[in-house]
C-alpha cells in the first residue's frame, strides 16, 4: 500500500476541495481508492486468521464514501480529509474502524452513543459483571495503547435503575463505550505500520467481545 501517495492525494484534495478539482483528478482518486481497498482486503484476511469469530468484510464493503454528508452538515467541505473503513462488520455488533488522514490516522472500536436498547444492555452487563470490563480497561498494555475509554459526555447522575453507590457507577454513566488509538503520519509511512495495526486490533478484541456479548444476551 502506497500510503505516501494516499496522503499526498488527500493534501491536494484538501487544498482544492471542489467537485471541479475532483473531476479533473478522477483517475488519481480511483488509483488511491483501489490501492486502499486492496490493502483492506489484505488486512481482512490477516484479521480473520487471528479471530475465529471475525466477520469477513471485503474492502469494497467496508470502505466509506469520501464525500461529506452535506444534508446534515452543510458547513463541512464537499470531501473528507481522510479515507475511512470498517472491518469485522458483523451486523448489529460494535465497530472496528480504520481512518487514514492528513491530520491524524486512527483505529477505533466499540459503540459510539448507542441507541437506548443497546446502551441498556451494556449497562446491564456491567451491573452483572463489571469486574471483567474493569479488568480489561485496567490492563497495562490496554492502557498503553488506548489510555482508557473515549472521553464523551457522561451522565451527571446515575442511569435509571442503578444506585449512586454502585461499584461501577463511573462506567455506568458513560454514553459511549469506545476506544481510539491514534497514529502520527510518520508511523503510517513506516514499513511496519501493518504490524502496528494488528497489535492494536488484538489489544482491542477482548473489549469489543465483551460489548458484543452484552448486546446479544
Amino acid at each position: 500500500m502506497d500510503f505516501k501517495n494516499l496522503i499526498h492525494f488527500l493534501e491536494e484534495l484538501n487544498k482544492n476541495n471542489s467537485k471541479e478539482w475532483m473531476d479533473s483528478h478522477r483517475n488519481w482518486y480511483k488509483e488511491v481508492r483501489n490501492d486502499f481497498i486492496g490493502w483492506l482486503d489484505h488486512m481482512n484476511v490477516k484479521m480473520g486468521l487471528i479471530d475465529p469469530d471475525y466477520y469477513d468484510t471485503p474492502g469494497r464493503k467496508g470502505i466509506n464514501r469520501i464525500n461529506n454528508n452535506l444534508m446534515f452538515h452543510p458547513e463541512k467541505p464537499i470531501y473528507k480529509d481522510h479515507f475511512g473503513s470498517g472491518l469485522d462488520k458483523r451486523p448489529g455488533t460494535g465497530d472496528f474502524y480504520i481512518e487514514i488522514g492528513i491530520e491524524r490516522s486512527l483505529l477505533a472500536g466499540g459503540f459510539w452513543r448507542p441507541e437506548a436498547k443497546r446502551l441498556r444492555s451494556i449497562r446491564e452487563a456491567i451491573d452483572y459483571n463489571g469486574e471483567e470490563l474493569q479488568e480489561i480497561l485496567e490492563k497495562t498494555s490496554f492502557k498503553k495503547v488506548f489510555g482508557g475509554l473515549y472521553e464523551d459526555t457522561k451522565l451527571v447522575k446515575s442511569p435509571k435503575g442503578f444506585s449512586n453507590d454502585h461499584p461501577h457507577i463511573d462506567l455506568l454513566r458513560n454514553k459511549t463505550f469506545a476506544v481510539v488509538h491514534s497514529f502520527a503520519t510518520k508511523e503510517v509511512l513506516q514499513d511496519h505500520f501493518e504490524d502496528k495495526v494488528i497489535e492494536v486490533y488484538q489489544e482491542m478484541l477482548p473489549f469489543r467481545k465483551y460489548l458484543n456479548r452484552a448486546i446479544t444476551v
